[in-house]
C-alpha cells in the first residue's frame, strides 16, 4: 500500500514560525486492517491449585466475529465494577482475591508475585482473571513512576 501525502499549512501565531509540514499518513486499511486483527488478546488467569498455592496460565481471547465484523468477547456474568487507583510503590502483601474478578489495567504498571516466586508484569491493556479466593494468595506491587489505574469487574459465581 502507498502512503498518502498531505501538505499542512500553519495559521495564526504558530503559522508565523511554522511554514508547513510534509506528512506521510498510512491509509486507514493499514491502521485497522489485518495486522491489527492478528495481535492476540490475552487474559492472565490465576487460581488456587490443589496444593493451596496460586498458579497462573495465559488464556487467549476468542472473539465472536458474528457481530457485523466487530469482534465480541463476553466476560463471565458480573456486577458492581469498581475503578481503583494505586500509587507507585504500593505493596499489597500476601492476600487472596476478595472475590472472583477481572482486573484490567488502564494505566500504570504492577508486578504480581505468585507461589514459588513466579512473577507477572502487567500494564495498560492487560487483563487478569483473579480466582485465587482461597489458599496463600499473591502479592501485588505497583511499579514504575505513575499511579496504576485498574478496573475490577466482579464475576458472578453462578
Amino acid at each position: 500500500m502507498r502512503a498518502q501525502r498531505f501538505w499542512l499549512m500553519g495559521a495564526g501565531v504558530l503559522g508565523a514560525s511554522l511554514v508547513g509540514a510534509f506528512v506521510l499518513l498510512q491509509p486507514i486499511e493499514t491502521a485497522f486492517g489485518a495486522s491489527a486483527q492478528s495481535k492476540p488478546v490475552k487474559i492472565h488467569r490465576f487460581f488456587t491449585g490443589p496444593d493451596g498455592l496460586t498458579h497462573a496460565e495465559e488464556i487467549e481471547v476468542k472473539f465472536d466475529m458474528g457481530d457485523g465484523g466487530n469482534g465480541l468477547y463476553k466476560f463471565l456474568s458480573n456486577s458492581g465494577a469498581v475503578l481503583r487507583r494505586s500509587p507507585p510503590g504500593r505493596v499489597n502483601d500476601w492476600h487472596t482475591a476478595s472475590r472472583r474478578q477481572y482486573i484490567i489495567t488502564l494505566s500504570g504498571h504492577a508486578e504480581l508475585e505468585l507461589s514459588g516466586g513466579q512473577t507477572l508484569k502487567v500494564g495498560p491493556g492487560d487483563i487478569e482473571l483473579a480466582k485465587d479466593t482461597t489458599g496463600k494468595g499473591h502479592i501485588t506491587r505497583t511499579v514504575g513512576t505513575e499511579d496504576r489505574i485498574s478496573i475490577a469487574i466482579p464475576v458472578d459465581t453462578k
